[in-house]
């Protein structure tokens, strides 16, 4: 194997690695979009969550 060979094969490797990392990247950013929007939605279920409780003691304290 000549050198010109082994650069050439190093040269390619980094390419290959480069685009690996780039769509990675890509997935990551996708993962974290995904992960804020849950967040968000946890975020007015806990909400809601705290309204009905607290409009049900309101209820049960008219009640008594």
């Amino acid at each position: 194997m000549g050198a010109t060979e082994k650069v050439w094969n190093a040269l390619t490797a980094m390419i290959k690695l480069e685009d690996k990392v780039s769509r990675q990247s890509e997935a990551i950013k996708g993962q974290q979009q995904k992960i804020e929007d849950l967040t968000a939605r946890v975020i007015r279920l806990e909400a809601q969550l705290e309204l009905f409780t607290a409009a049900a003691l309101v209820k049960k304290l008219r009640n008594e």
